[in-house]
């Protein structure tokens, strides 16, 4: 059998953060400061980044365990059905009292471009104590999804929870922000972009999309040195670097090719990536061979607008990588 057609379901992933309910409006292009644009289409969709992830993980068969908090309130309901719909499981998302859903605002362009801003609501209410409650939840956990849409504390304690399971923890470094040590040792993989790998490590160059394989090989051995040991960086349309000082010498630094598509919005393109990587690193695959499954989930993420609703399931995902 293909090895992206083989099932996850035996291998438990866990995603904790944020959910948000995406209101997305539709320009030529993004407003400059000080600007008002006239729109072209207004939608609500369920999104936030760890959402997301774990939507993208459920409809390529992981058997995914989503720990979060929503508001009281319709947007609630939006994102607890669109997860529990993605065969994810929402018994350890909490419904909040007197706080609202979190909200994401949305500009999309017509290349398919974004700008968003976030607003915490629930999400922000999530706290260690949250992922002590959720402990069944992290027993036999194969991987663990974390980005920074939520406390950094809540953050460090699903990490250490994650690890303690043995879980691998893929840590999404979005929205940026500085990290403690600790935490980035908990970390077995590093989820960016190369801004924000240059902003981790200090402002470091990053190679430019057309650089070879051994100018990454400094970007790595950077990353070892802040107690990191492997870490995806994406290039947007240019594909990806998968850097692993595990790997053997010549698989220490993979390029993982673009797939063209024709983009219509990038929003969530990303956590499809990160929902992907999970998905086949818990079904067993190497880090290079899951980035490459990832990539092409992403890439067909953003033909369709909306984030967890443009989501492909494996079959479709294979599909395109045989063409």
């Amino acid at each position: 059998m293909n090895a992206q057609a083989t099932s996850t379901q035996n291998a438990r992933i866990v995603v904790v953060g944020s959910l948000n309910a995406d209101l997305s409006i539709y320009t030529q292009r993004l407003p400059r400061p000080g600007e008002t644009l006239h729109g072209e289409g207004f939608t609500v969709n369920p999104g936030g980044k760890s959402a997301n992830q774990a939507v993208a993980a459920g409809l390529l068969g992981g058997n995914v365990s989503l720990v979060g908090a929503v508001g009281q309130d319709s947007n609630g309901d939006m994102l607890l059905e669109s997860c529990a719909a993605a065969n994810v499981d929402i018994a350890h998302v909490r419904r909040a009292d007197g706080v609202e859903t979190g909200v994401a605002v949305v500009t999309v362009d017509a290349e398919g471009e974004n700008s968003i801003v976030i607003s915490a609501g629930a999400n922000g209410t999530l706290s260690p104590a949250d992922i002590a409650s959720a402990a069944s939840a992290f027993q036999g956990a194969s991987v663990l999804c974390l980005c920074l849409e939520v406390r950094l504390e809540t953050v460090e304690a699903a990490a250490l929870a994650g690890a303690q399971a043995g879980a691998k923890v893929l840590l999404n470094l979005s929205p940026y922000a500085p990290i403690p040590p600790g935490l980035a040792r908990l970390a077995n993989v590093l989820l960016v972009n190369a801004h924000e790998a240059s902003q981790f490590l200090g402002g470091a160059r990053i190679p430019g999309p057309e650089a070879t394989v051994s100018a990454w090989v400094p970007v790595l051995e950077h990353l070892v040195e802040r107690g990191l040991q492997s870490a995806v960086v994406t290039l947007g349309a240019h594909g990806s670097v998968v850097l692993d000082s595990e790997a053997i010498e010549d698989r220490r630094v993979v390029r993982i090719a673009p797939t063209r598509v024709a983009a219509v919005d990038t929003t969530g393109a990303g956590d499809a990536f990160t929902g992907g990587l999970a998905a086949r690193l818990a079904a067993g695959d190497t880090l290079a061979n899951a980035a490459a499954f990832a990539s092409v989930g992403a890439a067909l993420a953003a033909t369709k607008k909306g984030t967890q609703a443009a989501y492909p399931d494996a079959a479709a995902v294979n599909a395109k990588r045989e063409e």
